[in-house]
Parts: structure tokens; sequence; C-alpha cells
């Protein structure tokens, strides 16, 4: 890879946690009026069909066998409709910067789930720490909670990091689509998504007797377009050219980014308990993700 290519990779992964690090808000705002289900039903739907038209400017066309669509279905459980359904749920109840924390831990389930399955990347003693610090701050994160008993909130907490557990294996099977348009893989998972989710729309929250602000409608759109469309097709290129791993390592670089929007418009605060378990999070990602010094003329 040129310097120049690497400059640009980076800059592209600072752009993608920005653009992931807002979704938090844009989610919770967008629950306030829409339900979770319905919520991310729309957005897979409106990503989908932005990176379908524009494929189809490009004179690009989805693949048509039925091996790659299966591998687009996979992708969009682990990468969308569960992960991003837990989120909303978790944010009825969760801020959205808390749920930008726990949500950093996505690195250090794609290294365990790579180390224990893939097994294509050596278990160093430093990504060893880095797993251990980083467990160690969701324990601080959430340990409050767990002390006063199993309430909702711990619950919508554990959402975070289950989502958190496909993400880590999104960022593994994504590696799977080399060779296709990085919007290609993206967009085919958004509409498999989105035909996952419409039914259960349909079914659970009945959207035509829904009334959405427009401040909700308005998060809507940003998130499918901005947070989705765009931030998927970063997504995959960066897969193929930084690994599973080096891409998921824009979850700690979104963290300040999401925190901060949270404080900023949504007026949140965080605990000072929280705040050791962030540092921790913070270590255990970025042990894991930095390259190590012999790494750096490759």
């Amino acid at each position: 890879m040129t310097e120049r290519a690497s400059l640009k990779d980076l800059a592209l992964l600072l752009t993608l946690s920005t653009l992931w690090g807002a979704a938090y808000t844009f989610i919770k705002i967008g629950v306030e009026t829409i339900p979770p289900v319905t919520l991310i039903a729309a957005r897979t739907l409106i990503a989908g069909a932005v990176l379908v038209a524009i494929l189809a400017l490009r004179g690009l066309r989805l693949p048509r066998d039925a091996a790659t669509w299966r591998r687009f279905l996979a992708q969009a459980l682990l990468n969308s409709a569960v992960p991003f359904t837990l989120i909303a749920w978790a944010e009825l109840t969760t801020d959205a910067g808390l749920t930008t924390i726990l949500n950093s831990t996505t690195p250090i389930f794609a290294f365990l789930l790579t180390a224990l399955i893939i097994r294509h990347e050596p278990v160093t003693l430093r990504k060893l720490c880095g797993v251990a610090a980083g467990i160690l701050g969701i324990c601080l994160i959430i340990g409050l909670q767990a002390l006063n008993g199993l309430g909702k909130d711990l619950w919508a907490q554990l959402a975070v990091v289950a989502a958190s557990v496909c993400y880590g294996g999104a960022a593994i099977l994504g590696k799977s689509f080399k060779g296709l348009d990085p919007m290609m893989p993206a967009a085919g998972s958004l509409l498999c998504g989105a035909a996952l989710l419409l039914p259960l729309s349909l079914i659970v929250d009945q959207p035509w007797t829904l009334s959405p602000s427009l401040d909700s409608l308005m998060a809507l759109l940003g998130l499918a377009v901005f947070s989705t469309a765009l931030a998927f097709a970063i997504y995959f290129r960066l897969v193929h050219t930084l690994g599973s791993v080096g891409t998921t390592s824009q979850a700690y670089l979104r963290v300040p980014i999401g925190v901060a929007i949270g404080v900023v418009f949504l007026g949140e605060s965080l605990s000072p308990t929280l705040w050791p378990g962030l540092t921790c999070v913070l270590i255990g990602v970025m042990l894991m993700t930095l390259p190590s010094r012999k790494a750096t003329g490759a």
C-alpha cells in the first residue's frame, strides 16, 4: 500500500467514524416517535435504495446468482438487521453517548472471533492485554446496574454489546466480498435487511397508525443517507484495504465523536463512574488495532 493510499484510507476511516458516531444521536432522536423496528426497516430500505440508484447511475447492476445473495443475507443479519434493531431498542432507555461507548467494543469481538474461528492473525500478548482491558471496561460501565439487579437498563446495555459481537462477525464475513464493487455488498445486504424487517414492522408497529415528528423524520433521513448508505460504501472498501480488525478500529475513533455529539445536541451527561470504563475500552481497542512497529515498513 502506498503512502498516498494509506493517508486516503485513514481519511476514510475518520469519515466512517464520524458518520457512525453521529448515528447514535440520529437513532436517539428517531426512536422518540418512531418504534425501533420501523425505524430500522425504513433506514435499511432508504439506504439500500440510494445505493442501488447510485449503482445504476454508474452503469452497474447487483449480482443475480443465489450464492452471492445468500452471503448478502448473512451480512444483513450481522451488519444491519439484528445489530441496528438491538441498538435502536437499547436507545429507548440508554443515552446515545453510553451506547457509543459500549458499541466501541466491536474490535475486541472481531479479534476474538478471528483468533478462535478464522485464526489468520497471531494471538499476541499486546492483543490479549487489549481484550482484557476491553472486557474490564464493559464490566465497569454496566457494573453498577448489574449490582442493582437485572433491570431494563442492563438488558439494553447488553443488547448493545450483543450488537458489537454481530459487527465483529460482519467485519470478518465482509472480506468474502472481495472482487465486488464496495457498493454492491452494501446495497445487497441493506436490501436483504429491509426485506427481513419490513414484514415485522407491518405486524408489530402498524406504521400507518404512527405520527412521527419532523425531527424524527429528519433524523431517519440523515441516518439512512449518511450514516448508512455512505458509511456502508466506505466500510466495504476499507474491509479490503485495511482488513477486518483494522476497519473495526474506527470504533475507538467514533467514541469521542459519538459522545461529543450526544453531549452537544442532546444535552447528555455521563456519570463520572463511566469514565474508567471508557478509558479501559479505548485502551483495549487501541492495543488490539494499532500496527506494530515492525509492520510499519510493510
